[in-house]
């Protein structure tokens, strides 16, 4: 059967160029950075050196602004809590939005619940935007820190954060911090002409190798480590590096700046194509994030009377691989294992609660191609088509009304 990947916003194949430039790490240059002093350790220091030099380059910053990590989850740690511990005798509030990554609303809740900070959660509006009139409102004297993502990569939206970082540099001292995870690969990012003062980043989307990601830390900020032992990468996060992973993130990022506008260029239309034919083919669907301003790859929607996951089985089954939300959210469950909880983010822009697990999300890559795209718009109709026959709920719906499906099931 056809095997067509879908879910490139959680995860996406190493790039062989990639691989290439990772694989003498692992057997022939093995050393330790820290052992510098023997050939070995010395060139695994200039790898890693390159490698730092590479990332900073990739997002415009100095080259020992760079501290690698085992990925974005600890490096959103390490922004929120480093900086919060570090700084809280100038106050502990702490903004941030309702449709973040886990990785930045959990720390935030244990800085809440065990440090006695206080975090604003930013609503947004149906298209996911945060308002910089919302943001001004609820900057104080005591706010130290503001965490807003850059996209989102369950819906897609792409925020202006050159705006809302000035709102808040002409209104307050707090520094900002962004999760740019999901955008990355596909945004062009520049921390001087942006003035942010710590950013997140992954090779998530840069067809780069997993357990590896970034902090910038703009020269000045002062962050308080959370694993401590050996004093590397400037003394923010001890432990031996991963060089061949920090290799291969370097390696993704020097491909990526060459190739970014291409990679998007191709991704455009295909998710335009499967917009359009999912909007065309399928009635009772609405779908989520701006239409615009968004990820080049990010399709993302829910339908009445069709369960999220349903949805995803049935295409799992014919050979679509697809996501109901992040890969972290897939892990929520209620009271009971067989309990869906509803996803945050869909439910900050307005989605009710009890309809929220109908969503579902379509990222792109660039192995896929029209044909797939096809494939799936021929399929999809008809698996939407028998989970409506299953709900009373739509057969109530349709009396005297025509759907708007087009094509139903063999």
């Amino acid at each position: 059967m056809k095997q067509i990947f879908m879910d490139y916003a959680n995860a996406t194949p190493c790039d062989s160029r990639v691989l290439e430039a990772m694989l003498p790490y692992f057997i022939e240059k093995f050393g330790n950075p820290s052992s510098h002093i023997i050939t070995k350790g010395n060139e695994a220091l200039s790898a890693l050196d390159n490698s730092r030099k590479i990332v900073a380059d990739f997002i415009g910053a100095k080259f020992e602004e760079i501290i690698f990590t085992s990925g974005a989850t600890e490096a959103n740690n390490l922004a929120l809590k480093g900086y919060a511990f570090a700084n809280q005798h100038r106050g502990k509030h702490i903004i941030t939005t309702e449709i973040e990554h886990f990785s930045i609303t959990s720390p935030l809740r244990t800085l809440e619940r065990l440090f006695g900070f206080e975090v604003t959660y930013l609503p947004v509006d149906s298209f996911g935007f945060v308002s910089p009139d919302e943001l001004k409102k609820s900057l104080r004297n005591e706010t130290i820190l503001v965490s807003i993502q850059l996209a989102n990569n369950e819906i897609g939206t792409v925020q202006d954060l050159k705006e809302l970082i000035s709102v808040v540099k002409e209104n307050s001292s707090a520094v900002f911090h962004s999760d740019a995870t999901a955008g990355c690969g596909f945004i062009d990012i520049n921390v001087s002409e942006l003035n942010i003062d710590l950013l997140t980043l992954s090779p998530t989307s840069l067809y780069g190798p997993k357990g590896v990601g970034a902090l910038f830390v703009k020269n000045g900020l002062v962050l308080q480590p959370l694993i401590e032992g050996g004093f590397q990468e400037g003394g923010l996060r001890s432990g031996t590096e991963n060089l061949p992973a920090i290799v291969g993130f370097a390696k993704a990022c020097e491909l990526g700046k060459i190739e970014m506008s291409d990679r998007c260029n191709y991704l455009k239309p295909l998710r335009n194509r499967l917009w359009e034919g999912i909007e065309k083919n399928i009635d009772f669907v609405h779908f989520t994030g701006h239409p615009e301003k968004r990820l080049p790859n990010n399709v993302s929607f829910w339908i009445e009377f069709a369960e999220g996951e349903s949805l995803l089985l049935m295409l799992n089954y014919m050979g679509v691989m697809a996501s109901s939300g992040s890969a972290c959210s897939s892990n929520l469950r209620g009271k009971s294992e067989d309990d869906l909880v509803a996803s945050p983010v869909l439910t900050a822009i307005g989605v009710p609660k009890d309809i929220c697990t109908g969503s579902l999300t379509f990222s792109l890559g660039m192995s896929n191609t029209i044909e797939e795209i096809d494939y799936v718009l021929q399929i999809f109709p008809g698996i939407v088509n028998r989970l409506w026959q299953m709900s009373p709920f739509y057969l109530d719906k349709i009396k005297g009304h025509t759907p708007k499906l087009t094509k139903v099931d063999k």
